[in-house]
C-alpha cells in the first residue's frame, strides 16, 4: 500500500490521452516516467503508485543543447529528474577556467542541495544534448521529505553516496595519473550502465567529447586522447563504431582495482 506523504498523499493518478504535461513534452508514456522515478536512487524504495503521485506533481520541460538550466548562485525552486538527454553539471574557476563535476543523465537527479537546504545554487546546470526533465517543486519535495520517512532515509542514502563519489574523484585527480583516472571512470560508467549484470566486458556510448570527458576527469583534450590511445594498446578497451569495448579485466588492472570483484 502506498505511503501516506502528508498533504501530498501519493496514490495512482489517472493519465488520460492529451491530458499530461509529461506526455505532451515527451516520447515516453506515463507508465515511463513511474518507472523512471521508481528506479532514480534518489526515490529508493518508493511504490509506483506513490511514484505515480510523484509523476502528478511534476511538470515536464524541454531543453535544448547548451542550453542554461540553472546557474551557480541561483535561487532554487525545483528539483530535476531527467527523462531524456544529458546534463552537465560545472563550476567556473576564478581564472575563468570550467570544471565539469558531472553529468546528470536519464534516471538521475540533479539541484538537490540547494532544494534540500534552501541556499542557492551550487553549479550550474547546463544540457548538453536535447533533454527533457521532471521538475518537482521545492515545497512539494520538502513536504514529501516531512512527512515520509522512508523516502528521507532513501535521501540521505543518496547523498552520502554523492559524497563518496566526490571523495573519490578528488583522490583520483590528486593521486593518480590520467590513465588510472580515465579507467576508473569507464569502470564507474560500465557499473551505472550494466550493474549487476556486469561481467568481463562492456560496451559503452559515452556521447560525451574528448573535451568534456577530460574536463570530468581534470585533463585535457589532448591528455585525454594519450590515456584512451595507452588502454587501447594495452587491451582495456577497443574502439568500434563511436563505442568503447571495455575489457573489465584488463581496465580494472590499468585503474588498480585488481583486488576488487566489484566494481
Amino acid at each position: 500500500m502506498g505511503e501516506q506523504w502528508g498533504k501530498c498523499r501519493l496514490a495512482a493518478v489517472p493519465f488520460g490521452t492529451g491530458k499530461s504535461v509529461f506526455e505532451r513534452n515527451s516520447r515516453m508514456l506515463p507508465e515511463a516516467a513511474v518507472r523512471l522515478i521508481t528506479s532514480s536512487d534518489f526515490f529508493q524504495g518508493i511504490s509506483s503508485a506513490d511514484a505515480a503521485g510523484v509523476v502528478a506533481l511534476t511538470k515536464a520541460v524541454n531543453y535544448a543543447p547548451g542550453q542554461t538550466i540553472f546557474s551557480s548562485g541561483d535561487e532554487s525552486k525545483s528539483l530535476f529528474l531527467v527523462a531524456e538527454g544529458r546534463v552537465k553539471l560545472s563550476v567556473i574557476t576564478e581564472d575563468g577556467r570550467e570544471l565539469s563535476l558531472a553529468h546528470a543523465a536519464p534516471g538521475e537527479v540533479f539541484g538537490e542541495i540547494a532544494s534540500l537546504d534552501g541556499q542557492p545554487r551550487t553549479t550550474d546546470a547546463t544540457a548538453l544534448t536535447q533533454a527533457v526533465l521532471l521538475s518537482l517543486p521545492k515545497a512539494d519535495l520538502l513536504r514529501l521529505v516531512a512527512s515520509s520517512p522512508r523516502l528521507s532515509s532513501a535521501i540521505i542514502s543518496f547523498l552520502c553516496k554523492r559524497l563518496r563519489a566526490t571523495d573519490h574523484k578528488l583522490e583520483a585527480i590528486a593521486l593518480h595519473s590520467i590513465e588510472v583516472r580515465l579507467a576508473r571512470f569507464l569502470l564507474a560508467t560500465a557499473q551505472t550502465q550494466y550493474g549487476d549484470s556486469l561481467n568481463s566486458r562492456a560496451d559503452l556510448s559515452l556521447d560525451m567529447s574528448q573535451g568534456e570527458l577530460g574536463l570530468l576527469i581534470g585533463a585535457s583534450r589532448p591528455k585525454v586522447n594519450a590515456a584512451l590511445v595507452a588502454l587501447e594498446e594495452d587491451g582495456a578497451i577497443a574502439k568500434n563504431q563511436g563505442k568503447i569495448i571495455c575489457n573489465i579485466i584488463h581496465l580494472k588492472r590499468c585503474a588498480g582495482l585488481e583486488a576488487v570483484e566489484d566494481v
